[in-house]
């Protein structure tokens, strides 16, 4: 039974991934406002009511990597020694996740991701799938703080560091000229908190 299930979730990995990247390839091809949920489902290879099982919209689709770099991110915050301060944990994560999850990344999803940019569209999808995770990463934080207004440091802490990664990730896709740890490093020490 329990091989039955592990099998069941992977397929169900790997179609949601095939959406993913069917839905990435397509809107850099042809813009993202050209691209319709038909026409992902028909790259991936499923139906339109398959794709609707999986995704809500295809917005949805195109930001799933980023929910799941942002969710990796959590696991790898969580694993971070409890006595290490909030902003320390915080950036060791983000600075693990970099080498491993973008390290290896091909030029073609760089070469998508800068397509798709700034597109005007995107940008609030972009912005909601992080602050999907700010409230989740705040109690996360609030666990490693003390004294009074915890619950409120938390959330700030939670939303610059968030609103750090994102504009580190947005300034490397622009100018990819140096590795993404590196710009993400700078990035988080100018972020950085007197006191975190």
């Amino acid at each position: 039974m329990e091989e039955a299930t592990g099998l069941r979730e992977r397929k169900k990995a790997a179609t949601r991934l095939a959406l993913h990247e069917a839905a990435l390839r397509l809107a850099a091809e042809q813009g993202p406002d050209r691209v319709t949920v038909e026409a992902i489902a028909d790259a991936a290879n499923v139906s339109r009511r398959t794709f609707s099982n999986y995704f809500s919209s295809k917005e949805e689709a195109l930001f799933h990597g980023d929910t799941m770099r942002l969710r990796r991110l959590l696991e790898l915050i969580a694993e971070q020694p409890a006595d290490l301060p909030p902003w320390a944990a915080l950036s060791a994560a983000a600075l693990h996740e970099a080498d491993e999850m973008y390290g290896d990344l091909a030029g073609s999803w760089l070469d998508r991701r800068r397509r798709l940019h700034g597109n005007p569209g995107l940008v609030a999808h972009q912005v909601a799938a992080y602050t999907a995770i700010e409230r989740e990463l705040a109690g996360q934080i609030a666990r490693r703080l003390a004294g009074p207004d915890s619950a409120l440091r938390a959330r700030i802490l939670a939303a610059t560091f968030l609103a750090t990664l994102r504009v580190a990730v947005q300034q490397w896709i622009e100018q990819p000229d140096h590795p993404l740890a590196d710009t993400l490093r700078a990035a988080l020490a100018h972020a950085a908190p007197a006191a975190g």
